[in-house]
């Protein structure tokens, strides 16, 4: 399964971002931009919220339970969606986040394994751990040690 083509670029700068524990700031951006375009379509607002936990359930230590490369992939993914001139720039009414949506449908294809292993673990998690994995780090906040999962 080939990735878009203008999704490759941001896989670098993904790795980037994990390599300088800039993953909050990230997450931070994506929670604005989700909430400020309350009209996303339903499915991008659903893949954004996964991303999104799994993200910060890795960074706390919660779960660690997935690849790097899947790890880069939704990070390259989130960083595509925070793009305003990807390959069809957000402020096109009604076709700006059709892009996003196509980036965001294919990283949930390509690693649906890894992330149905991860929406299971969810499930699976007392009412404590899903608090944490809802609550955004904040910028500052050191990433985990493995000791809390997987």
């Amino acid at each position: 399964m080939k990735a878009p083509w203008k999704f490759l670029k941001y896989l670098p700068l993904a790795q980037r971002v994990l390599a300088r524990g800039r993953l909050p700031v990230v997450l931070l951006a994506v929670a604005r931009k989700r909430s400020a375009k309350g009209g996303l379509i339903k499915g991008l607002r659903e893949d954004l919220s996964l991303l999104q936990a799994l993200c910060v359930a890795w960074w706390r230590g919660e779960y660690r339970a997935i690849s790097k490369p899947a790890l880069v992939a939704v990070v390259a993914g989130l960083l595509y969606f925070l793009s305003p001139l990807d390959a069809i720039p957000d402020w096109i009414p009604g076709l700006g986040f059709v892009d996003d949506l196509a980036v965001l449908a294919w990283v949930m294809r390509k690693w649906a394994d890894e992330l149905q292993a991860f929406r299971t673990w969810k499930e699976r998690q007392p009412a404590d751990v899903l608090a944490e994995i809802d609550r955004l780090p904040t910028p500052g906040e050191p990433m985990a040690d493995d000791v809390g999962g997987a």
